[in-house]
């Protein structure tokens, strides 16, 4: 964390200074908004706290509820989404009050008597290390509220309008704010800071607002989805689930424990939660009849108790409260398209869809809201990108060419671990069968599988030997590293923070040479993406964060000879930043770790710290091509 740049700061430094939009934003919705986003959950809220670090860019949410979301239903947060909070700055206060995953016990059947269940095998959930973080439960809301909190300390001053209804839009295609949206007051406005009392005779109030883009983030039935003409096509599994929250006494010795339970009675998918008390309990309720009209969803809460304990046997559960409990039946089902671009007037895309009403599947494998949070984050940035000018608005056309091959394989996913799950004990090739998908697939539902190719934002693979731990389209992975500086041992993904900017890490050769010469043409081509890319006035690093990687132990790295690329002038004393160059770590050499060439290496990592290019320290020009398929020039 960076501060007193500015000047002397006592108060919370997470509060960054008011920038454009920022500084007087109105309270009441206005006519004309950039980006109007419909619906505050994970994805919509992420879309708005990363747009929120674009100062020029006007930004709205409209959400229905009058208020913030008090109980949400989805719990899982897979390491990679914690990798995603540390970029928006909450990751260690999360983990805090989260539960932590650190292994998950498998039960069956016991051969001698196959009406008890024995505890089978025990796997560690991230054996191989793929995050230095872990997998955790909380509630939805608490993750709503931290990225809320992140857009409303942003320049932008992010915020929610709650107590708006989504009533349809036009796309007329024509002018600067090409949409036009039509909501409705339903329980008055109160967002930035208006009282729902003070306000509640406007409700029923039909409101008109012009947009340039709009973002459907309404939930598995979006309105804004059926108002391009989208819909989500699938199957249902046809077999319920009971899920509830409970407070309970039991005798079953992993209660505190994520547990995977087959029994002759059923199955249950055990999860506990934050707070030490609480678990989340999926029971099995067996197949359904599709001609009975949803009739499992009367499922009485007694019956889903009686349903666990029959399970559970020969242990007990003694349920003391139920917060919340739903029955649901499994269903896996993706829309035709993340945007309107096949029906918009001029073929653009200015609607986009994310989150629910883009993808649908059962909520056993924890992916619902963590997929959804990388649906926003890939498109905030980009549209971001468009709107202050900085890229061709054919940028946002990938993210529905990205997305819709990730959602696409998590429906596939899903739909093996969701039947897996129904099977019945007689069913297994072998006991283990469960255990053994469990280990083998860990890297595809932590959120680490997803690899983005064929897009003006992923390069060629020719060099990708030169850093072969980093494969392009796939995320950053993080590695320990040694500051220079002041000695202090840091992961270097930890410093890619959510503020829209592209990273460029240098790895230096043995000698330094290459990397010394790389720097000056960066510095003084004007060839180089900072000539062509970073407007004129701007700071250095204000379009690229660029960093050194050195090969050395950091006391012999002298920062009185390193390029004043990686010591650049910051904020309105030009103060120098000390934190762009780096030593590989002692006892875990990145270098090695990632198979980075010893004759150096350059790594282009996007907003969302997903590698776009590897490259060699010497293809300067093949750098700046790469990249002018994503940037606008600004000094033309």
């Amino acid at each position: 964390m960076q501060f007193h740049h500015h000047g002397y700061v006592s108060t919370d430094p997470r509060i960054l200074p008011a920038a454009g939009v920022g500084i007087d934003r109105p309270a009441d919705l206005p006519e004309h908004i950039d980006v109007l986003i419909v619906g505050s959950g994970p994805a919509g809220i992420v879309t708005a706290a990363q747009l929120a670090q674009f100062p020029n860019v006007v930004t709205r949410v409209v959400e229905r509820r009058d208020g913030r979301l008090v109980l949400g239903q989805a719990d899982g947060i897979q390491a990679r989404s914690v990798e995603t909070f540390q970029a928006f700055g909450f990751a260690q206060q999360i983990i805090q009050e989260a539960y932590r995953i650190t292994e998950t016990d498998f039960w069956s059947p016991d051969p001698e008597n196959p009406a008890n269940i024995v505890r089978s095998s025990i796997t560690p959930d991230d054996a191989n290390g793929i995050s230095e973080f872990p997998h955790l439960i909380v509630n939805q809301a608490r993750v709503i509220d931290y990225f809320a909190e992140y857009a409303r300390r942003a320049p932008a001053r992010g915020d929610v309008d709650y107590g708006y209804e989504f009533v349809g839009l036009e796309v007329t295609g024509e002018g600067e704010y090409p949409v036009t949206v039509t909501l409705r007051r339903v329980s008055g406005h109160t967002g930035a800071g208006i009282n729902a009392a003070q306000s509640g005779d406007q409700a029923g109030e039909t409101v008109v607002v012009h947009a340039k883009y709009v973002v459907g983030a309404d939930g598995a039935r979006s309105s804004v989805r059926r108002a391009i003409g989208g819909s989500l096509a699938g199957s249902t599994s046809l077999h319920a689930w009971g899920v509830m929250d409970v407070l309970a006494v039991t005798d079953f010795p992993d209660f505190r424990k994520k547990c995977i339970i087959h029994s002759a009675a059923g199955s249950i998918l055990h999860i506990p939660r934050e707070g030490n008390h609480l678990a989340r309990i999926y029971v099995d309720l067996g197949e359904t009849d599709e001609h009975d009209a949803g009739k499992v969803r009367d499922t009485a809460l007694d019956e889903i108790i009686a349903r666990a304990n029959a399970i559970l046997h020969p242990y007990t559960l003694d349920v003391r409260d139920v917060p919340w409990h739903s029955v649901y039946e499994v269903a896996h089902r993706l829309t035709d398209r993340f945007d309107d671009a096949a029906t918009s007037p001029d073929g653009k895309g200015r609607v986009f869809l994310m989150g629910d009403a883009c993808h649908t599947h059962s909520a056993k494998a924890g992916q619902g809201m963590n997929v959804s949070m990388q649906d926003g984050w890939n498109l905030g940035w980009k549209l971001g990108y468009v709107l202050e000018g900085r890229s061709p608005d054919t940028l946002l056309k990938t993210y529905s060419d990205e997305r819709w091959v990730t959602s696409k394989n998590l429906i596939d996913f899903d739909h093996q671990w969701s039947t897996l799950m129904a099977k019945k004990p007689e069913e297994f090739a072998s006991p283990d069968e469960v255990a053994e998908f469990y280990v083998q697939t860990a890297e595809f539902p932590a959120g680490f599988m997803t690899q983005y190719t064929d897009t003006i934002l992923v390069g060629s693979d020719a060099h990708q030997g030169l850093a072969s731990g980093f494969t392009l389209g796939k995320r950053f992975k993080s590695v320990l590293t040694t500051r220079v500086s002041d000695a202090v041992d840091v992961h270097l993904g930890h410093h890619h923070r959510a503020d829209g900017r592209f990273r460029i890490y240098a790895f230096a050769d043995a000698s330094g040479e290459q990397l010394d010469a790389w720097a000056q043409w960066m510095l003084e081509s004007p060839d180089s993406p900072i000539a062509k890319f970073t407007p004129t006035g701007a700071d250095l690093d204000s379009i690229f964060d660029v960093k050194a990687v050195y090969q050395q132990h950091h006391h012999s790295v002298d920062i009185a000879r390193v390029s004043k690329l990686f010591l650049p002038a910051s904020g309105p004393f030009a103060l120098t930043d000390y934190e762009k160059i780096y030593a590989a770590h002692p006892t875990d050499d990145i270098f090695e770790a990632r198979g980075i060439s010893r004759e150096g290496a350059i790594v282009v990592v996007r907003p969302d710290q997903y590698v776009s290019a590897i490259l060699p320290l010497t293809a300067t020009t093949e750098l700046t091509e790469f990249l002018s398929a994503t940037f606008l020039p600004q000094n033309a």
